[in-house]
């Protein structure tokens, strides 16, 4: 049985169309968001309504309905390189 992808706790959104995900792992994760910006998702192209992400549940939703699940970007997104 697949282990169950741990849930998100922060989503910060960047200029770029980027999200920086914190999960309750502590875990922090970069998921880009530009693939996806078409249809149901198209509103999220204007970068004020983007910036309006909230966590809801351990996913991300935006005001107007849309929403993606926390394993699903998990799975998605890559882990935060940190320069030094």
């Amino acid at each position: 049985m697949e282990k169950t992808r741990p849930k998100i706790t922060k989503a910060t959104p960047q200029k770029d169309h980027t999200l920086l995900l914190t999960f309750e792992n502590g875990e922090e994760r970069v998921f880009d968001i530009t693939p996806y910006l078409k249809n149901f998702f198209s509103e999220l192209e204007d970068i004020e309504y983007f910036q309006k992400v909230y966590v809801e549940n351990g996913s991300i939703a935006w005001p107007h309905g849309q929403d993606l699940a926390y394993d699903m970007l998990y799975y998605k997104s890559e882990p935060l390189v940190v320069s030094k």
